[in-house]
């Protein structure tokens, strides 16, 4: 087997698991961080939902940062620059927050400009917007686009 067919084979049966502190929650992710099982044991019937939540975050994050370091030391000899190892280092680091803490004070409400509309669409309706000029009644020449460029024109 060649080099390259072992890395990929490698790749490729890596797995990951990862369990709470408390062991209600393992998760289980593939050298992607994709979530490939999540078990949950009967002890989670005790948690409120926001601290299950928290527990499967939390647990599934682990997983995926051991998940990037095992699968960035088998990529460590074709090199350590580059886009894939940038990611892989971004999710070696990554650490989600689970909840906000108590004293914490509410945050902002979103611009108005950002929020969405009645319907829940975040679309503009612009059939209440001006009509578009009326098209010139002769074809406009090379000379009519000489001072403004073709960028200019609204259409672009």
């Amino acid at each position: 087997m060649t080099d390259r067919d072992s890395l990929v084979a490698a790749l490729t049966a890596l797995s990951v698991d990862a369990t709470s502190p408390d062991g209600t929650v393992t998760a289980t992710v593939n050298t992607d961080g994709v979530l490939t099982r999540l078990h949950l044991s009967d002890a989670v019937a005790g948690l409120s939902p926001a601290e299950l939540a928290a527990s499967v975050l939390a647990t599934y994050a682990a997983a995926q940062r051991e998940s990037a370091q095992r699968t960035a030391a088998l990529l460590a000899p074709l090199g350590t620059a580059g886009y894939v190892m940038d990611r892989l280092r971004w999710r070696a680091g990554f650490s989600p927050v689970t909840a906000a803490p108590a004293d914490a004070p509410p945050a902002d409400a979103p611009p108005a400009d950002d929020l969405p509309s009645p319907d829940g669409a975040y679309v503009r309706n612009r059939s209440s917007d001006a009509p578009p000029p009326p098209a010139p009644s002769t074809p406009p020449t090379d000379d009519d686009w000489y001072d403004r460029g073709v960028r200019s024109d609204s259409a672009w």
